[in-house]
């Protein structure tokens, strides 16, 4: 069996800022005047070692101070879409974090342009669609959220969606009821982050109070036969990132993750990269990952992959996800 990494995938949980390798961040960095507090990118690298989802956000956030201009985050959108293309991704459904950036002065504006310029040409430079998801953070206010909302509007044509990310222990998706409703009244897409450090409540909460389409994690809904059932019953996509759950604590090790239990229970489960400059790998690399620890045969990643475009916000293009799909049933691992 050839490696899993080429198979065509769609990435669906995937946020840009955490794409910053420590090699654009230092070059970043030499551009925009920012002094880094590591000598050289070997020690940064090092500080790539998290307890838990707080300590990860901490080196997260503080990185963000090298990204100023639209053409760092051009720079940024544009070395994540070569690396995937590398590995198989044909659509991307990438989410970025626009209070992380004016927080520190740098206009929504500047972000959106930004990305865009690397995402309008990405289908030409690397054979890869591409959608614009906007997260609040969670562990600002909901006012906060509501403001980000607004600031967004002469940008919508650039955007498909909201998500919601960030701390998740003690910030209920309810707490976001208003800025969804709005954001759905705008006609954008609905997601977020529920289930991965929180209880399975927060699930409950993102559907029906937020009236999400998608759950991003929703690890911890193994939890809770009932809601298994359900997500079963109402095909809601899980977007799962398993090294991520590694590398933050949620699970010990790879060997002991849950997707192969979740996916014979019939849950419609993706697997993605998360923040793959910071996780050990990007979504190819998570792909041979699964394969090798978790044993997961051709058939297994493959179903994962036609989850991938099953899962994606493509429904204005069923064109180009029946191709996709055709390409998945076509790959040969042989």
């Amino acid at each position: 069996m050839h490696l899993p990494e080429a198979l065509p995938k769609a990435e669906l949980h995937l946020h840009i800022e955490g794409t910053l390798e420590p090699e654009l961040a230092f070059a970043l960095a030499a551009r925009n005047g920012v002094e880094l507090p590591y000598a050289d990118t070997e020690e940064l690298r090092k500080a790539y070692l998290f307890s838990d989802l707080q300590s990860f956000l901490d080196l997260y956030y503080g990185l963000m101070a090298v990204l100023h201009t639209a053409d760092d985050f051009a720079d940024l959108a544009d070395a994540y879409l070569a690396r995937a293309a590398r590995q198989g991704v044909r659509h991307a459904e990438i989410f970025f974090d626009p209070q992380a950036h004016t927080e520190r002065g740098v206009p929504i504006g500047t972000v959106v342009e930004g990305l865009a310029r690397a995402l309008d040409r990405s289908e030409e430079r690397h054979g890869i669609s591409t959608q614009l998801i906007m997260c609040f953070l969670r562990d600002r206010s909901a006012e906060s959220a509501m403001e980000t909302l607004d600031a967004a509007k002469p940008y919508l044509h650039h955007i498909v969606g909201v998500g919601l990310d960030s701390a998740e222990v003690g910030h209920p998706p309810s707490k976001f009821a208003e800025v969804y409703a709005a954001a759905g009244a705008l006609g954008l897409r609905k997601v977020a982050h529920a289930g991965e450090e929180g209880p399975p409540a927060y699930i409950r909460e993102a559907l029906d109070v937020l009236g999400v389409e998608r759950i991003d994690h929703g690890l911890r809904a193994v939890e809770d036969q009932e809601l298994v059932a359900r997500l079963v019953r109402e095909r809601v996509p899980l977007t799962l990132c398993p090294l991520s759950n590694v590398r933050l604590r949620a699970v010990d090790v790879l060997e002991d993750h849950p997707l192969p239990s979740m996916m014979a229970a019939g849950l419609l489960v993706t697997v993605n990269s998360d923040d793959p400059a910071y996780f050990g790998g990007y979504v190819g690399d998570t792909f041979h990952a699964v394969h090798e620890a978790l044993g997961l045969g051709e058939e297994q990643l493959r179903e994962l992959a036609r989850n991938s475009f099953l899962a994606s916000f493509l429904d204005h293009d069923e064109e180009r996800r029946s191709r996709y799909l055709a390409e998945v049933e076509a790959y040969d691992f042989d």
